[in-house]
């Protein structure tokens, strides 16, 4: 489960756009964050995917990536352009062979990113490939039977676009003033280009005929897993927040919304949580899915964009540290592994399921620091931008709120382990 969104520039309070994502996936599969530069690789090479490699380009673009450590693809990711992606897991009536020869939507979102400058060139990219290798793939860590379809919203400094997909057709919708996908398909007969392929249904959808005018998510979804999914519920809840601060909305109310459980309850539990919240919690096998990592983008067409980060679990337990191109910020940033580690992922998740034993309590405890530090970071970042920062200097802040926010998990470890 994911939930992504996405502003354009009018409809924010500083004229740029603002884009967001919840990455929601198996409770222990550690997100890494990697920065790749841009590689020229000359002709004639490969690129190896999740399960199938396909031919290179020449020349691919520097990316910043938020992607579960063992896989080729990512959840989320921004390129040296301000190209912007997320994508969700939809469910549909599609037939899928489990066969693991196609492309990941994870492996689509990486490849646009390396690959393209603009929206629209991303959706063309994607769709492209989509028809060529298809997406029989499997999208899960442990769960090897996890196999999905996927949606999109691509953006770049100027406009947006949601692509959803069911086996190798698709569905483009323009996004007006701000939109928001969650896990199912949401683009009915308002589309601006379509692709239909012949595909092999389930029963008894195989039975219902085409509608005309034609309706994408009526034709293709999966009632049953989007409806135990709640991908409504989520969308209805993000939309309804940005509607709220349409015109004002900016980076902060971008993260406090991916921090958002399914209601204001100041008694929320995690143990109770449900597919309903934004900010996942894993209850079980009716709510297998957490949110493993989240980002917020302020793409600038004039100036230096911010990429904000957790590198962690649970937004609402979370510090967003900012990121920009150009920088060896994450040169040596520890990756996750499989397992407990030193990296910040896995020192931040430590504490997070310690404050999830009794999250009322030990959340306010914590939340005092790291918000406090969020502040910090968010005033800085505006200062350094107004000022227009040079790279090196921007680096250096990357550094330093990194190190912070280390500090703030190691001290509380530390803090913790002594009751």
């Amino acid at each position: 489960m994911c939930d992504t969104l996405v502003s354009l520039p009018d409809f924010t309070k500083t004229g740029n756009l603002i884009f967001a994502k919840n990455s929601d996936r198996e409770p222990d599969e550690a997100q890494a964050i990697i920065n790749i530069p841009r590689i020229n690789w000359g002709k004639g090479k490969t690129v190896q995917c999740t399960f199938i490699s396909i031919p290179q380009v020449e020349e691919t673009f520097e990316v910043i990536l938020s992607k579960p450590f063992q896989m080729w693809g990512a959840e989320m990711g921004i390129n040296e352009f301000g190209l912007v992606i997320g994508n969700e897991a939809v469910f549909t009536n599609v037939r899928i062979p489990k066969k693991n020869d196609g492309l990941t939507g994870m492996d689509l979102l990486r490849i646009a990113l390396e690959r393209c400058r603009t929206a629209p060139e991303a959706v063309k990219t994607i769709t492209a490939l989509l028809l060529k290798y298809g997406q029989n793939a499997c999208g899960g860590y442990k769960n090897k039977d996890f196999y999905y379809h996927n949606s999109f919203i691509i953006a770049d400094q100027n406009e947006a676009y949601i692509l959803e997909t069911a086996g190798k057709s698709w569905a483009v919708k323009k996004v007006k003033n701000f939109a928001s996908i969650s896990n199912g398909l949401t683009i009915n007969t308002d589309y601006s280009h379509l692709n239909i392929q012949d595909e092999k249904r389930s029963f008894p959808f195989s039975l219902f005929p085409k509608s005309n005018p034609f309706s994408f998510s009526q034709y293709f979804s999966d009632f049953l897993y989007t409806k135990v999914g709640r991908a409504s519920q989520r969308r209805e809840c993000s939309r309804s927040l940005m509607e709220a601060a349409s015109g004002n909305l900016t980076v902060e109310k971008a993260i406090q919304i991916l921090q958002t459980h399914n209601l204001p309850d100041p008694e929320f539990q995690p143990k109770k949580a449900t597919t309903a919240s934004l900010c996942m919690h894993a209850t079980g096998l009716t709510n297998p899915s957490q949110t493993t990592g989240s980002m917020v983008t302020e793409i600038r067409s004039n100036g230096i964009s911010t990429v904000w980060l957790t590198g962690t679990s649970m937004p609402c337990l979370s510090v967003f540290v900012p990121f920009f191109f150009g920088t060896d910020a994450l040169k040596d940033f520890q990756q996750p592994s499989s397992s407990s580690d030193s990296s910040l992922w896995w020192e931040a998740e430590k504490v997070h399921q310690w404050i999830c034993q009794d999250y009322q309590k030990r959340k306010a405890e914590f939340w005092t620091m790291a918000k406090q530090l969020q502040n910090e970071f968010l005033r800085e970042e505006a200062r350094l931008i107004a000022e227009n920062s040079d790279r090196e200097i921007l680096g250096e802040f990357s550094l330093e709120c990194l190190r912070k926010v280390k500090q703030l998990y190691s001290e509380f470890i530390f803090s913790y382990l002594k009751e």
